[in-house]
């Protein structure tokens, strides 16, 4: 379903991008079951109404997370998400990103504008300072994202984060709003 594009928070060349609704909720797990393969095994994004709607809800009522659709400009369809979780407010100012691409749109260079616009947005409006990603080592594609859109390497967790039935160690890497205007 084509979306306006006056919803789009912030755009850029060829993506917008826009909060989850509850309305997105067809689209959205119609791209994450054709996108199982992509995805496994480092996320598990909700295919079923139930679990869209649980998930979307969160991101969407919940005051320490934030949730990103990323939407070609041209048709509307959605690409993938971004979703800042973890925020905290007062002498932190950080949040921690999560993020996937659909099939559809992996390797055509979406997410990675997509999520330069996220990190604009959550430096601007959002007031926060500083942004992590955390990722498994062998998620070559998510470690290149955080890599190209400025992210730096800050350590190792072993066993940091429960996924798909195991503790998985995963790599820290960062950004703050003046590394972020450094590279404008």
């Amino acid at each position: 379903m084509p979306h306006n594009a006056s919803r789009h928070l912030a755009e850029g060349p060829r993506v917008g991008i826009r909060h989850f609704t509850l309305d997105d909720a067809e689209e959205f797990t119609a791209r994450a079951r054709e996108s199982k393969d992509l995805h496994h095994p480092w996320l598990f994004p909700p295919d079923g109404a139930e679990a869209y709607a649980a998930y979307a809800g969160r991101l969407i009522r919940e005051p320490d997370r934030a949730g990103f659709l990323v939407c070609e400009k041209d048709g509307g369809a959605i690409a993938g998400f971004v979703n800042v979780n973890n925020i905290v407010q007062g002498g932190f100012r950080s949040g921690a990103l999560g993020y996937g691409a659909f099939a559809h749109a992996a390797g055509r260079g979406l997410m990675r504008e997509g999520l330069g616009l996220v990190v604009a947005h959550a430096f601007g409006p959002m007031r926060l300072h500083r942004l992590e990603i955390n990722v498994q080592p062998g998620n070559a594609a998510s470690i290149a994202l955080a890599r190209a859109t400025g992210f730096r390497l800050e350590g190792f967790s072993p066993r940091m984060l429960h996924i798909d039935g195991a503790w998985r160690d995963h790599q820290r890497w960062a950004l703050t709003a003046e590394d972020a205007t450094t590279r404008s």
